[in-house]
């Protein structure tokens, strides 16, 4: 039954957005109408999601509408590639190398912007839309994130590296392609849901939706989200952000006082 309205309530918002292009498009009148290019609305089921204590991530709806510019159903078929990406960090990555038993740091490499979170999803395998070329200057799948190198380093040695860094974050729920998990519609009204981690970062993240015909980008449309701490937690995060020297002496303070408890308790049981 919660699936069923929860069908029903995606099928309501995608007509609605497509009510919303229709609207618009006979507003500006023949203008418009000129243009060869469609109309590509774009709308999320949240632009605010709270870090609060228990959180164990979620799952974002991107929702919306491709028609012509006179506001009719478009009439090519065009395929629907959906980008989010996180803010982005600078990162060392290390690599691990065992020595007489002992695991120690080896070679590593810097990054000046990598994406903290990327979540792409298309309407089929990115490979049979667009070409490597294409695909890199829009960033679509994992293979065309661009992570920002700095210093110098053998390319081999370098894409190594890249790849590790791609893979540690799929692991971790961070970085996902998704082919073919876009559902269109009638060719007009589109949807996908992409898995939110309860690890994200804090941060601005931004939802990019592209229409691509015969491997070309037509169109594109663009959602901000904001992803925040509140309460206790967003109190704890700026006193150690802030104060990190006396936050890290509470810390280490607690832990202290909180093995001589048990300690104590034991004792007495």
């Amino acid at each position: 039954m919660a699936a069923l309205l929860s069908s029903v309530r995606l099928g309501a918002l995608l007509r609605l957005a497509a009510a919303v292009v229709l609207a618009a498009a006979a507003f500006v009148g023949p203008v418009h109408a000129q243009g060869r290019d469609p109309i590509l609305v774009v709308g999320a089921s949240q632009t605010d999601i709270i870090l609060r204590q228990g959180f164990t991530g979620t799952e974002l709806l991107l929702y919306g509408a491709l028609l012509d510019p006179r506001g009719r159903r478009a009439e090519e078929d065009y395929d629907i590639v959906v980008v989010l990406k996180g803010p982005t960090e600078p990162i060392t990555l290390r690599e691990k190398e065992q020595i007489a038993g002992i695991w120690l740091n080896a070679a590593s490499t810097d990054y000046r912007s990598v994406p903290s979170f990327y979540a792409m999803a298309s309407s089929r395998p990115v490979s049979e839309i667009v070409d490597p070329r294409t695909a890199a200057i829009y960033e679509f799948g994992l293979d065309y994130i661009q992570l920002s190198p700095t210093g110098t380093i053998d390319p081999a040695e370098q894409a190594r590296f890249s790849s590790g860094l791609v893979d540690l974050r799929q692991r971790q729920g961070l970085y996902s392609q998704l082919d073919g998990a876009v559902d269109l519609e009638e060719g007009v009204l589109y949807s996908v849901r992409l898995p939110i981690p309860s690890n994200v970062r804090p941060g601005e993240y931004t939802a990019e939706t592209f229409a691509v015909l015969r491997g070309r980008v037509i169109a594109s449309n663009s959602r901000e989200l904001v992803v925040h701490k509140e309460g206790v937690e967003l109190a704890i995060a700026n006193r150690a952000q802030d104060s990190s020297f006396l936050y890290g002496l509470f810390a280490i303070s607690m832990s202290l006082f909180m093995g001589w408890a048990a300690g104590r308790l034991f004792s007495i049981v």
